[in-house]
Parts: structure tokens; C-alpha cells; sequence
């Protein structure tokens, strides 16, 4: 019959057989600590004496290898004496001088560094020259395709000059634009024209700055994209007497000898080498309005080539006048410097043609500057 575990639970019986095996565990541990407090026997110190003594050689490393040791404990200490001394001498030269410049409190106590943030240098706002820009550009229907890309580009540059200086034109206004002219602004450039900052563009004329109401022309479509509007909030209602306007074309008798604020100038929006005669002076003569053209001649008389610039090169000598008040500095900084250059000059029989039959592509009717 097998053992029961369970009835073989004894309440009377001690376990008498573990506590036997736990004592022998024990004494047998104890028996093993002893063996480790032995005192060493007479034979251990033989075999200490037996074990090989080291060379002259290594002898002579580890010595070598204690004194390094030591000699760079020396250095280390030298060194940082050295950086100390170093920089007590530069703080006493930086309070010598403070204290020349005056910042210092008093003798013996170092002057106290401002506390200034670093910033970047903001540049100092634009001050504008209250005076009206109009690039007149009703003479879509006198220009070839090239001559329209020509233009396109120009205006481009206008811009520029204008967003770049730091006196600027308060108003700069493009007038006439329609034709060819509008549908390459239209298509090549994403219409991102009307996103140029403080210009304005009309498809009617100039004449409207001083008539009472701006009538579309027959059989056009109002030009909603010109008014203001959330995305073009710099957009104003122009308006100016007739008295006020110029416009500059190198036909004109009167020779400019400044700018002034409160007028407005215009320049003759159109590329074609020179093929129409006093073009700019008879609109103005038909409307009424005043003339004048810029003194290239009394500052840049001998300049042997042909005195006509574009309309951004005319532009940006109006600006340059704006910032230095000089029309010489001017010209010579706009007018480019192969203008200056005689290309006959080494042909005695070429030199005497005339070089006004001679053109670039960006030549400028209504903006030459001396006929």
C-alpha cells in the first residue's frame, strides 16, 4: 500500500531526519572556513623566494616609467600656472584700457561691460520723393514682338529700382496697357505683374489723372484686376492737375534742371529705333501738357555715342538724381560705360558718319535724352 503524504501528516512526531542533514550541512561549512584561517605553512615563504627576479632592463623601464610619471604630474602643474598668470595679464591690460576710456568705476576695480543684445543692424526707412512716375504705355501697336519683349523686360527692371532704393517714387503707374503687351504680362508671367508692390497699372491713358471720370474704352471690359483689393492694398485713386505733368522726350525744347516734389513725369513706354520722329512731343503738344528732357547734354556733351537710353536706364537716372541731388553722378553711374567709347575712333573716314543711324534693340523713343 503506498505511502500517503497527506495521512502521513504527523502532529505528535518531530522531523527529526532534516534537522540531522541541516546539522551536517553546517559542521561540514564550518570545517571549510577553518581550512581558510590556517596560518601559512614554513614552506610558502620558499616558494615566494623561488619566483624569478626581474632583469636590469625592466628594472631600469619601470624606473624610467615612475620618473615620466612624475615629471608629468611637474608639467601639468607648470602649464596651468602658466595659463593663469596669462590670463590675470590680459584682464589687467582690458581694465587699463576700459579705465582709459573712462568706463572704469574707480582705481583698481574693473569697468562693467554693457550688457547690449545682439541685433541685427535694421536699415534705416525709406524717406519717398513725393513725386509721380507714369511709363506711358500706349504704343503697343507701334512695336514688332521683340520689341514688346524688349519692354516687358524694361519694366522689370523699373520695378526693381524702385522697391530697391531708399527714396523712392511715392507713385509709380503704368497707363495704356493693353494689346500684345498686356497678353505677354498675362501669359509669361503668371499675371504676377499685379502683385508688384506700389505700382499701379491702368488700361486707360494718363489724361484720366486730370478728366473728372475714368470711362472704359468702347468695347472693353472694365479692368476690375486694376482696383484694390485685398490682395493689391496699395492701390490709389490718382489724380493730378494738368499743370503738374511733364513728359520727357528728347525733343523737347525745356532742359530739366531738377526734379521737384508734387509733379509728374512721364516716360515714353515704347522700343523702336528711333523710326518715329517726335512721337512723345506731339501726344504731349495734342493734350496740352507740358515737355522737358534731361540735361545729358550740358553734363555728358562729349559722349560721341548715340545720347538714347531705355526706359528702365532712364528711370533709374531720375532715382540716382533723387538720392545724390547731382545730375553728372547720375549719368555717369546709369549710362552704360560703351557709351562713352567712339567705335570709329581709330577709322578717320567711319568717324565721320553719323552715329545716330547706328541703334541697339533697347533704344528709347520719348526718352532720349538729347536729340
Amino acid at each position: 500500500m503506498p505511502y500517503n503524504l497527506r495521512s502521513a501528516r504527523p502532529t505528535d512526531v518531530e522531523p527529526t531526519q532534516e534537522k540531522e542533514e541541516e546539522k551536517a550541512v553546517q559542521e561540514e561549512l564550518a570545517a571549510h572556513d577553518e581550512t581558510l584561517d590556517v596560518e601559512p605553512s614554513e614552506e610558502e615563504p620558499a616558494l615566494a623566494s623561488a619566483a624569478p627576479a626581474l632583469s636590469k632592463n625592466a628594472q631600469k623601464r619601470l624606473a624610467k616609467e615612475a620618473k615620466r610619471a612624475e615629471q608629468k604630474v611637474a608639467w601639468r602643474a607648470k602649464e596651468k600656472e602658466k595659463a593663469k598668470a596669462k590670463k590675470a595679464e590680459k584682464r589687467k591690460l582690458r581694465e587699463a584700457e576700459e579705465a582709459a576710456e573712462g568706463g572704469g568705476s574707480g582705481e583698481g576695480q574693473p569697468a562693467k561691460k554693457a550688457k547690449t543684445a545682439l541685433k541685427p543692424v535694421q536699415p534705416p526707412p525709406p524717406v519717398p520723393f513725393k513725386a509721380r512716375i507714369i511709363i506711358d504705355l500706349g504704343f503697343d501697336d507701334k512695336m514688332s514682338e521683340k520689341e514688346i519683349g524688349s519692354l516687358l523686360a524694361q519694366l522689370g527692371h523699373v520695378h526693381s529700382s524702385n522697391r530697391k532704393t531708399d527714396k523712392p517714387f511715392t507713385d509709380l503707374l503704368m497707363t495704356g496697357l493693353n494689346g500684345r503687351l498686356k497678353q505677354k504680362l498675362d501669359e509669361i508671367c503668371d499675371r504676377s505683374y499685379l502683385r508688384w508692390r506700389n505700382v499701379d497699372w491702368w488700361e486707360e491713358g494718363y489724361e484720366f489723372l486730370w478728366e473728372e471720370e475714368r470711362v472704359a474704352a468702347p468695347g472693353s471690359e472694365p479692368a476690375i484686376f486694376l482696383e484694390k483689393s485685398n490682395l493689391r492694398p496699395w492701390v490709389k485713386e490718382h489724380k493730378a492737375e494738368k499743370g503738374s505733368v511733364v513728359y520727357l522726350t528728347a525733343d523737347s525744347e525745356n532742359e530739366l534742371a531738377e526734379l521737384k516734389e508734387g509733379e509728374t513725369y512721364i516716360i515714353g513706354g515704347i522700343v523702336d529705333r528711333n523710326r518715329y520722329k517726335n512721337l512723345c512731343k506731339n501726344k504731349a503738344a495734342a493734350q496740352g501738357i507740358r515737355t522737358g528732357k534731361l540735361p545729358i547734354g550740358t553734363y555728358l556733351a562729349d559722349m560721341p555715342s548715340r545720347k538714347v537710353l531705355t526706359v528702365n536706364q532712364v528711370f533709374e537716372i531720375l532715382v540716382k538724381w533723387v538720392e545724390e541731388r547731382n545730375w553728372e553722378k547720375a549719368f555717369i553711374e546709369v549710362v552704360p560705360k560703351r557709351k562713352f567709347k567712339d567705335p570709329n575712333e581709330n577709322n578717320p573716314q567711319k568717324k565721320k558718319q553719323n552715329i545716330d543711324d547706328v541703334l541697339d534693340d533697347d533704344d528709347v523713343d520719348g526718352v532720349a535724352l538729347l536729340a
